[in-house]
């Protein structure tokens, strides 16, 4: 399951990243999906939803981790960044637990029983 999660975060992250610092991230946001899978649900029963949602939550990590979110530009003479926009950081994220909304225990707030 985590090489095929490398691969497709491999097509979303920076060419020539660390591809060590890759596999670990992709191990880690298997294991943080897995986690909040349904009682009896394994990875698999969730078909290609999950590689890919997974993918997503790694490549977005690693640009968050590199600082690299929302910039546009960068030049070395006389230095210069440029960001546009709010920079999107967790789009990605939210994405991939749209995805997988549908396998996901509820963990969600709710009232009961309230009187008024």
């Amino acid at each position: 399951m985590i090489q095929r999660v490398m691969e497709l975060a491999q097509g979303l992250c920076p060419q020539g990243g660390d591809e060590e610092l890759l596999r670990t991230v992709c191990a880690g946001a298997v294991e943080a999906l897995d986690r909040k899978l349904r009682p009896g649900l394994a990875p698999e029963d969730c078909g290609e939803a999950f590689p890919l949602a997974a993918a997503w939550l790694a490549a977005d990590w690693v640009k968050a981790g590199q600082g690299l979110d929302g910039v546009t530009a960068l030049s070395a003479g006389d230095i210069s960044v440029r960001r546009e926009g709010g920079g999107g950081a967790g789009t990605m994220s939210r994405q991939a637990m749209e995805l997988m909304a549908p396998f996901l225990a509820d963990r969600g707030f709710a009232f009961r029983g309230v009187r008024g």
